[in-house]
């Protein structure tokens, strides 16, 4: 039988991974973790079935317990060489993939030197298939781009420098 804290680690991994459902089953034991559909922040539900208990005298076995792995990708973040505070940041107003052009085939929003105005889009966050234009917010010059194409970005993370008129 596992134990609480086994139980509490498997939850903790799925949770931070990008696995949605996780089946355990051993020796008539069952863990069911389901993540919710993403509109909560609320902990992946966990359903435990107790071990079918027979008439006869039951055999007890030892249970091996092997240790889940899950693969954590690093996701380096560009930060500015310098912190000015003259330079206006454009941040990310939700997680999600960033994008620096329309499509693949076309050529990217900004560059480093573009000017812009409050109103032009700098890039586009994909977030569960929704393409959320990113606007400057502020009228100046793309100093600097601080994410790659197709980078996942997080909620408040700064894409872009720029420096106001």
């Amino acid at each position: 039988m596992l134990k609480i804290q086994e139980i509490r680690e498997i939850i903790k991994l799925i949770d931070q991974s990008s696995i949605e459902k996780f089946t355990f089953e051993s020796n008539g034991e069952k863990i069911k973790l389901e993540k919710g559909n993403g509109q909560s922040n609320t902990a992946p539900s966990v359903i435990a079935t107790a071990p079918i208990v027979q008439q006869e005298a039951p055999v007890v076995q030892p249970v091996v317990v092997e240790p889940v792995t899950v693969a954590v990708q690093e996701v380096p973040v560009a930060t500015p060489q310098t912190e000015d505070p003259s330079l206006h940041k454009v941040i990310s107003p939700m997680v999600g993939t960033f994008y620096a052009s329309p499509s693949p085939e076309e050529s990217a929003y900004v560059q480093n030197g573009d000017k812009v105005k409050p109103e032009s889009i700098v890039c586009i966050v994909e977030a569960m298939k929704l393409f959320n234009e990113i606007e400057a917010e502020i009228s100046g010059e793309i100093v600097e781009i601080l994410v790659k194409d197709g980078q996942l970005v997080e909620y408040g993370q700064p894409l872009f420098l720029v420096k106001s008129n």
